[in-house]
């Protein structure tokens, strides 16, 4: 325990460090008190990392759910969004005790990214125009076109506080100096964005925190059918951005591998709680996860200490946290943003021909809303999908007076269209022989075939079927459908 503590305790106040200002700037977006950023970081740390199943995972506010918690803010007020965060991490906990975790993996790469990117693209465009001292609108769109308007009425002070936070941002990601790489960009960033302003007395906007910290009042909504939508909107996104950064988390480190149902349950705690003492909802946080690792944390007590140190830091510090400059937290997020268009991602996923999924999903998340993004993402990959399953080759030539048909891939309904239009080339009445080299055949392929078999036999000619691969067709003309496909030699061993 000894050798652990002191390995978690260094890591636990590199993640403190890097939590504070991304909590902050996370509720600055949001449209949320800015104690709930607090919060959300304090429980994430404490209540997620005591009952984590990825042990180096660290929880808090995530810039992937910003939107769509701004969105419900607007839409709902504080109050009842805080009940939704509530109701959100029950429904986790729904989730983690059916243990239905792997089920959110199978969401394609290319539609997870781009949600991703669509959000850091509209948290950009919205914090820019707090950078140039005005306040965000209504919608992505809006937003970009606004900021020629925004340039016009732009406040100096507020500009050059938020533009040398991103360069400071940008200058210490290229550093390669190890002894100042260890310290936190965020928080390097956020201090000279602070100093700055209160040297040069500064007039800007600064973080308002409340006298006294209470108990938010949770608010039952009016429209209880726009409520459970939110509520399930929350906690999809929030279990999917978190078991995602689980599996990324594990590709870290070579320590002890994520419990995905268990990790999910702990989410959803830490959201039911969160919820209740008026915190934003959290997340998996790749930033504090993988800063957590680089700072060699051992086990979740790292994360759970990081929760300490913000919970005192807001409890005794709040006068240091109220000096920092709105503007500054913006540009931080800009930056975040920003980052969240990941270049390595589209290169990969260009490589394997699922670039128009992302981008897809990244204008509909953008120009639309994020639910619509995710939907039209999610329906591209399933034509996508059937597309691949179409792709089945059928070869027909005319040799010696008889028609000869190749058939290979994998025929499924959604190959059944193409392998009628081949099969009715063939003349009525003539002697066809086909080999069939597929490695597999669903009920409605076997029944377009065979009823195409039975028909042309009608007119007289004789079709010869042989199986070449595996036998699919036989044995279900016989009654008896293979129920999928043969294992592998060492399996069957």
């Amino acid at each position: 325990m000894t050798s652990t503590l002191r390995r978690d305790l260094p890591a636990s106040l590199v993640v403190f460090l890097v939590a504070v200002p991304l909590s902050l700037g996370i509720a600055l977006a949001s449209g949320a008190p800015i104690i709930a950023g607090l919060i959300g970081a304090v429980v994430g740390g404490i209540v997620t990392g005591l009952l984590a199943g990825s042990p180096l995972q660290v929880s808090g506010p995530a810039a992937g759910l910003t939107v769509v918690v701004a969105g419900l803010v607007a839409k709902f007020g504080w109050e009842t969004m805080c009940l939704i965060t509530a109701c959100a991490g029950a429904l986790q906990l729904v989730l983690g005790w059916f243990k239905v975790a792997r089920g959110a993996l199978i969401i394609a790469p290319a539609v997870v990214h781009g949600m991703l990117a669509g959000i850091g693209i509209s948290i950009a465009l919205a914090q820019m125009h707090v950078v140039l001292g005005g306040s965000p609108q209504s919608s992505p769109l809006v937003n970009l076109l606004g900021i020629p308007k925004q340039l016009g009425a732009m406040s100096t002070q507020a500009a050059i506080l938020g533009l040398l936070t991103i360069a400071i941002l940008i200058v210490w990601k290229k550093l390669k100096v190890p002894s100042l790489k260890a310290i936190p960009g965020p928080l390097v960033a956020v201090v000279v964005g602070t100093v700055v302003s209160i040297v040069m007395k500064m007039d800007v906007k600064r973080v308002d925190l409340p006298e006294t910290f209470a108990l938010t009042k949770l608010t039952p909504p009016a429209d209880w059918g726009a409520f459970t939508i939110a509520v399930i909107t929350v906690a999809l996104i929030a279990s999917i951005e978190s078991l995602l950064c689980a599996v990324a988390t594990d590709k870290l480190h070579s320590g002890v591998r994520s419990n995905l149902d268990k990790e999910l349950s702990a989410q959803g705690t830490g959201n039911l709680v969160s919820g209740l003492l008026g915190g934003l909802p959290i997340t998996g946080v790749i930033v504090r996860s993988s800063a957590n690792i680089m700072a060699n944390a051992a086990s979740r007590w790292s994360a759970v200490f990081h929760g300490v140190w913000v919970l005192i830091f807001a409890l005794f510090l709040g006068g240091v946290i109220e000096q920092i400059p709105l503007a500054v937290l913006a540009g931080l997020l800009v930056h975040v943003g920003i980052n969240l268009v990941n270049l390595h991602h589209i290169r990969e996923l260009t490589t394997h021909n699922e670039a128009p999924i992302y981008y897809a999903t990244v204008l509909g998340v953008t120009c639309v809303n994020l639910l619509a993004g995710v939907g039209i993402g999610l329906g591209l990959s399933v034509f996508f999908l059937l597309r691949r399953l179409s792709n089945t080759d059928v070869q027909l030539e005319q040799r010696e007076g008889k028609w000869h048909a190749k058939i290979g891939g994998t025929l499924t309904f959604a190959s059944v269209p193409k392998l009628n239009g081949e099969l009715s080339k063939i003349p009525a009445g003539h002697n066809v022989d086909i080999d069939l080299a597929v490695d597999f055949i669903d009920h409605a392929a076997f029944e377009a075939l065979h009823g195409w078999r039975e028909n042309h036999e009608k007119t007289g000619g004789h079709v010869d079927i042989d199986e070449t691969h595996e036998e699919w067709y036989k044995p279900a003309k016989n009654g008896t459908p293979r129920k999928g496909k043969s294992l592998p030699a060492a399996s069957k061993a």
